[in-house]
């Protein structure tokens, strides 16, 4: 299965690293990312392979909002057809 991953927060040192290592963590594939810096404000989006992981997408989806929190940060998950769902006009 595929999702969405996204992270929006101030820009610090790291993000990427932290949000990667995590990602690494549990499996999960990184298929393609796209981040910028606007102004200070650092946003990611990612979209993830979760085939190898045996963590479920409401786990993963604890894991890393708990992650962002330690960092002052918004990481977010969503099944790719959900989030395609949501932003279909």
């Amino acid at each position: 299965m595929k999702a969405i991953v996204t992270v929006i927060g101030r820009d610090q040192v790291g993000i990427t690293a932290a949000v990667c290592s995590l990602l690494a963590q549990h499996q999960i594939n990184i298929l393609d990312i796209s981040q910028t810096v606007l102004q200070e404000y650092f946003t990611m989006v990612m979209l993830v392979d979760l085939t190898a992981s045996t963590s479920s997408i409401g786990a993963l989806s604890a894991v890393l909002e708990e992650a962002g929190k330690a960092q002052g940060l918004s990481i977010r998950i969503q099944r790719e057809d959900i989030f395609n769902a949501m932003h279909r006009i």
